[in-house]
């Protein structure tokens, strides 16, 4: 398993990540329906506004999920960033998951992090580490 995720989206989330700092970021990258390629990046409100965990804002993430639909895109990929922790998901990362073909980027603004950007599935509760292919 692997995400493939334009350089430019990439670049884009770590951006979000670096200036929301030390408050959570989070949001989707989408893709085309056809294409499996995550491309677009939609940097949503942390509702919750903390260091430690994030939650999109519901009536912010219905209106996302319903401009996705009109533009015939999918959310491939849930990001956030841990503060002060590895890039790895927690218990609530992985209790709030969306499902196996969700792919959940976790970047690190934490400066002891030894991988800053890793990106997950998680399969019947079970974390599993999935390599990251970058496109130009």
């Amino acid at each position: 398993m692997a995400l493939h995720i334009k350089r430019q989206a990439l670049e884009q989330v770590l951006a979000h990540a670096r200036c929301d700092h030390p408050i959570e970021a989070c949001g989707i990258v989408a893709s085309s329906r056809e294409d499996q390629v995550a491309a677009r990046i939609v940097p949503m409100h942390n509702q919750a506004a903390s260091e430690t965990f994030f939650r999109f804002d519901s009536r912010e993430q219905f209106q996302v999920f319903r401009s996705l639909d009109e533009r015939d895109e999918v959310h491939r990929v849930i990001y956030h960033s841990h503060t002060a922790t590895e890039a790895y998901p927690s218990r609530e990362d992985v209790e709030y998951s969306n499902g196996p073909e969700t792919h959940h980027l976790i970047v690190s603004t934490w400066e002891k992090a030894r991988e800053p950007v890793r990106s997950f599935r998680v399969l019947h509760g079970k974390i599993i580490e999935e390599s990251i292919s970058i496109l130009e």
